[in-house]
């Protein structure tokens, strides 16, 4: 890139803030790292934001989709590729409020995206004229979630959303389909991530967001499974999924950008990443995308997706149901972005920020 050798390095972040702090200090201060990119959990993103801001270093978050990420946690230096949980509760609350009922029950991961993801579904619900009638705080490490299931039970909420990620979700699914609850009351799930999803289809119920899907009859898209496929032959996924697919487009996107700018300079980069725009074609989504300059969150298409019962082979686990372009995120609070940071300019030298 501009006649300079790219190097990456990574390392896990065990979804552990801490962990994920010592990482990018030591990434920006002894591997002389100029961007970050993953992370992949919202409570270590916002940590790596700390660390990231304070050296001026650019963070791409690729896929954490807390809207505090580009809210109340947001950052000059840092940029949010995920669909943000306020649009995807956008796209799935008000024709649920509508169509199947009013009394809603919130299920909470207990840290950051659980409560942000939350208390945006809630607003939304009351905004359609629901009721959130309990929101059960589910702590992180969870997988016995009889207590949870029989409150609900005894509770006969129409709706149940959401807001569990990670092996979290996995273990949710299975005992809700054990015990027969995937039918009523009816179910919204805020994302789910290919990689939680894989492995225990037969789990997967209720209405769910994404931002993309490898069967998607869209340009490029079997053309970009095919090239991926290739690289990642070994993998124990066997095809690319929306985690894939964020870090993918931000990393493209970066690189584009620093070929524009014509630099490694970070305020020339982010100059050029607040002005991104990208067509549906190059995005390989139904609709134009764009980042966001006052919130540094990329603004796309959202999709609505539910288990497909009639897959085309074993990998067609979704079955979409719509597609919806996410709006401007809209806060309730004013967002003042970080304008002091260092420019820093280096090696061309790429971390990445592994959650396993």
């Amino acid at each position: 890139m501009l006649g300079r050798k790219i190097t990456w390095i990574t390392a896990d972040t065990e979804t552990t803030p801490a962990t994920g702090s010592r990482i990018a200090e030591r990434f920006i201060t002894r591997e002389d790292c100029t961007i970050l990119i993953g992370a992949l959990h919202s409570g270590v993103a916002n940590a790596i934001t700390q660390v990231a801001n304070k050296y001026g270093v650019i963070y791409l978050n690729t896929n954490s989709s807390a809207p505090s990420e580009a809210g109340e946690n947001c950052s000059r230096i840092k940029f949010v590729w995920d669909g943000n949980g306020t649009n995807f509760s956008k796209a799935s609350v008000k024709n649920a409020v509508d169509s199947i009922g009013k009394n809603w029950m919130l299920l909470t991961n207990d840290y950051v995206w659980g409560h942000t993801t939350s208390a945006s579904t809630k607003a939304q619900v009351e905004g359609a004229g629901g009721k959130i009638i309990d929101n059960l705080l589910v702590p992180q490490n969870t997988r016995d979630f009889t207590a949870y299931l029989l409150k609900i039970q005894q509770a006969k909420p129409d709706v149940v959303a959401t807001a569990v990620g990670g092996d979290d979700i996995k273990a949710l699914r299975e005992q809700v389909a054990q015990l027969k609850l995937d039918g009523r009351p009816a179910w919204i799930n805020n994302q789910q991530d290919w990689p939680d999803v894989w492995g225990s289809p037969d789990s997967l119920f209720g209405v769910f967001g994404t931002t993309w899907y490898h069967k998607l009859p869209l340009p490029g898209v079997a053309d970009f499974v095919k090239k991926w496929q290739a690289v990642n032959k070994d993998g124990p996924i066997p095809v690319p999924g929306n985690v894939s697919y964020n870090g993918y487009m931000a990393t493209s996107e970066l690189l584009r950008a620093i070929e524009r700018a014509g630099s490694t300079n970070n305020v020339k980069i982010i100059k050029e990443l607040e002005n991104l725009k990208v067509s549906a074609t190059e995005r390989m989504q139904h609709f134009d995308a764009y980042m966001d300059p006052a919130t540094h969150q990329m603004q796309q298409t959202i999709y609505l997706a539910r288990r497909n019962t009639k897959p085309t082979d074993s990998t067609d686990l979704f079955e979409k149901r719509s597609s919806n372009y996410s709006d401007r995120m809209q806060t309730t609070m004013i967002v003042e972005l970080c304008v002091s940071f260092l420019a820093h300019q280096g090696a061309d030298k790429c971390c990445s920020l592994v959650t396993e």
